[in-house]
């Protein structure tokens, strides 16, 4: 065929159907699973559907990309929510980010907070540090770092943090001492910009893995699954021994390939350097007794390290479910569960430089890789779709 895509998560359906849009009928989709979705699948759990991979929301702030996928599922369709989330730091439970929320904490706790960011790094001139530990306190203060941070981090990578790089932490804030004094001199948030998912929708009657179910349904005959991809000729352009493509478009996990051929020593050893983390999903049916839509938990008591409350943006369910990090996790434990072994890719220190070069020496042989483990990025479904679109529409230029 002229176009090979691998992968029917949220990437590679928006990069099949824009194919189609075009008039394109020579392509074709491989996908392990026996339905269409990826990280964003749901399951029916208890009368009401449960998101198997997690938390995935549609962010309400790229119209291009709601407005393709509403084709699919129409924007009545879908509930709007303003986000609410939290963090539980076990004696207080404030908003969500923690460097605007500060003003919620008792009057000792807010001097605490004071005091260590006006000693910060980032606001005394120091040099920035190049580990991981040593970066986090000098960019948000000690306080921040050691009550929330480091103990959040170590238990959703559950690894030795300074193993991470400190490049994809760049974009967080100095943390001011000025706009922090005023924000708990008023009470109020001063400063700080609003997270992703300010607001979001999400689906008035089925989980967030029907939209991606409905992009598969336009698809008919184009989409082959219980295909599991492990092998991959570069020079050929050919998957699995049989597969061949002009085009190959590459939205699952590099790890994911046992066999490739046509590549030099240096891009297996690209491969190896590209480390992910394993995530399990456990729902819990008890009321959570919160309006919040999901809570980050740094405490190093508690397995997971965020709990997601279906029952306030699933309408007519009950429960939550929670993420923890495998190696984490109990597995004795009786509540239905669901592991994902491919969760989030790891900003560790060499991943830049390794997917660089796997990404260029690929795409050199017209093998592309787009999205969250093409590009081993940490994108939302809505930044995946927006990146497909884009990805899509040079790739209809050529």
């Amino acid at each position: 065929m002229k176009y090979l895509i691998l992968g029917a998560g949220p990437a590679g359906l928006t990069v099949a159907n824009r194919l189609m849009d075009a008039g394109e009928d020579s392509f074709l989709i491989l996908e392990k699973e026996q339905e269409a979705g990826g990280l964003c699948r749901s399951a029916e759990v208890d009368g009401k559907p449960l998101d198997i991979g997690g938390g995935h929301f549609l962010d309400v702030r790229r119209p291009k990309v709601n407005e393709f996928l509403f084709r699919f599922m129409p924007r009545e369709e879908w509930s709007s929510f303003t986000r609410i989330s939290r963090i539980d730091l076990g004696k207080y439970v404030i908003d969500y980010p923690m460097e605007s929320s500060i003003w919620q904490l008792p009057e000792e706790e807010q001097i605490a907070h004071l005091l260590a960011i006006a000693k910060a790094g980032c606001n005394t001139g120091e040099p920035k540090p190049e580990k991981f530990s040593d970066w986090i306190p000098w960019k948000l203060g000690e306080k921040i770092a050691a009550d929330y941070m480091i103990p959040y981090n170590s238990k959703m990578w559950s690894m030795n943090l300074n193993k991470l790089g400190t490049y994809w932490l760049e974009k967080l804030p100095n943390v001011s001492f000025e706009d922090t004094l005023r924000s708990c001199l008023s009470r109020k948030q001063y400063f700080g910009s609003l997270p992703g998912h300010a607001e979001f929708y999400y689906p008035k009657k089925y989980g967030y893995g029907e939209l991606w179910l409905r992009m598969a349904e336009k698809l008919k005959g184009h989409i082959e699954y219980g295909v599991d991809v492990n092998e991959l000729d570069f020079g050929r352009r050919i998957v699995n021994g049989q597969y061949r493509a002009n085009i190959i478009i590459n939205t699952i996990p590099w790890r994911c390939f046992e066999t490739l051929n046509g590549v030099d020593e240096r891009f297996n050893d690209c491969i190896l350097d590209l480390k992910y983390t394993s995530v399990v999903i456990k729902y819990f049916d008890e009321d959570p007794g919160t309006d919040a839509h999901w809570t980050y938990f740094p405490d190093e008591k508690l397995e997971y390290h965020r709990a997601l409350y279906r029952c306030n943006f699933c309408a007519g369910s009950k429960g939550y479910w929670t993420e923890t990090n495998l190696n984490r996790a109990d597995r004795k434990d009786k509540r239905w569960s669901y592991v994902n072994k491919y969760a989030y890719p790891v900003n560790s220190i060499r991943k830049r430089e390794a997917i660089s070069y796997i990404l260029e020496t690929a795409g050199n042989r017209k093998i592309f890789g787009l999205g969250r483990w093409g590009e081993w990025e940490h994108y939302n479904s809505d930044t995946t779709v927006e990146k497909a679109l884009e990805f899509s529409e040079r790739l209809l230029m050529r």
